[in-house]
């Protein structure tokens, strides 16, 4: 099978598959706050990842590019809705773009379409200082990512067997590069450790991509002819991963993605502690199935009702909202408690 297929296929048992609902958000509650003190046009959205200032805590994640006509027309749809909402957005993975030529367009597209907008690039952690150069380079990208996808290339029935050595090249680029470089997981979560050798070769941010959103464990297993089942529940939820992250004794910028699909599920999100919330396969649902307009309609909901719930919590900006109190309940709990991490300080803790 050809990359270009592979990439397709990818898009296609992400859509059919669906978001799974088994991100932990669900034991997350927020504590009324009967006295406010806000309007909601008081609430500000606008905020910072390091050295990217944000007018929105809410981006378009990596989804595709490198697999001809259709992931090109969704590029460049995806391109536009972020140009006209605002919302940062990064590509997926160009390593198809820097070993095919004739892919890069799929590509180039989003810069063409929103040439004053935050987009970022997307390498796997085998790329080289001089491939990140390029893929910065191909889309005049404003930050890069470097995605974890190890769980996915174990099941994938071509994908790599070889991992050693991908801090220290992560760590080159880093020093190579003049922008910001984010690492991402692909959907099976962050712990605090990992974390924490993150931040220690001098990263921008991590995005924790969790457990719960798109799972490329079950889309390479639909593509095998023995399933590697054991994958298919393998990982730490996003709520939960978060949480670990934020936990991390390395201070690093925290990106929160993998199945959040409304506006509650971000606010709950970025009160665990995230910085910005990524969103993938949500986004891409409504775009396939009802366009453009569609999806910049959704977009323009998620920030009102985003502002409302702020509105509720007494929470004028995103950092304020990193402190809204919260209940942490159920198998979140547990896990939480065996590994040290206090739940208490986050249900006794105030804005004001």
């Amino acid at each position: 099978m050809s990359r270009s297929e592979r990439k397709w296929d990818h898009i296609r048992f992400a859509l059919e598959n669906g978001q799974e609902r088994r991100s932990a958000l669900d034991d997350i509650q927020f504590i009324h706050q009967s006295l406010p003190n806000l309007n909601v046009s008081d609430i500000r959205l606008d905020h910072s990842i390091g050295e990217l200032s944000l007018s929105s805590p809410i981006f378009i994640n990596a989804m595709t590019g490198g697999g001809g006509e259709k992931t090109f027309r969704i590029n460049k749809e995806l391109a536009i809705v972020a140009r006209n909402t605002g919302l940062a957005m990064a590509v997926g993975s160009q390593m198809s773009a820097l070993k095919e030529k004739n892919e890069r367009y799929t590509y180039e597209v989003v810069r063409k379409e929103n040439p004053n907008g935050v987009l970022i690039a997307n390498l796997g952690s085998e790329a080289t200082p001089d491939d990140a150069k390029m893929a910065i380079q191909m889309i005049e990208a404003n930050a890069l990512q470097i995605h974890l996808n190890v769980i996915q290339e174990l099941t994938m029935p071509e994908g790599d067997r070889e991992f050693s050595g991908a801090l220290r090249r992560i760590e080159s680029i880093v020093q190579a590069v003049n922008i910001p470089v984010i690492v991402k997981e692909v959907g099976f979560g962050m712990c605090k450790e990992t974390v924490e050798l993150i931040s220690s070769i001098g990263v921008t941010a991590v995005d924790v991509g969790g457990f719960g959103g798109t799972n490329f464990a079950e889309i390479e297993n639909k593509r095998r002819e023995k399933s590697l089942s054991f994958f298919n529940q393998w990982g730490i939820p996003s709520a939960i991963s978060i949480i670990e992250a934020a936990y991390a004794s390395n201070r690093i910028a925290v990106i929160g993605s993998g199945g959040f699909i409304s506006a509650f599920d971000m606010a709950k999100g970025l009160a665990l502690g995230a910085d910005a919330i990524g969103v993938a396969g949500y986004f891409l649902r409504i775009l396939i199935e009802f366009g453009v307009e569609a999806l910049q309609a959704e977009i323009n909901t998620v920030h009102k009702e985003l502002s409302v719930i702020m509105t509720a919590l007494g929470a004028r900006t995103i950092s304020d909202l990193k402190r809204a109190p919260v209940i942490i309940s159920g198998a979140t709990h547990h896990w939480l408690d065996q590994r040290g991490i206090n739940t208490k300080s986050y249900s006794q803790r105030t804005i004001k």
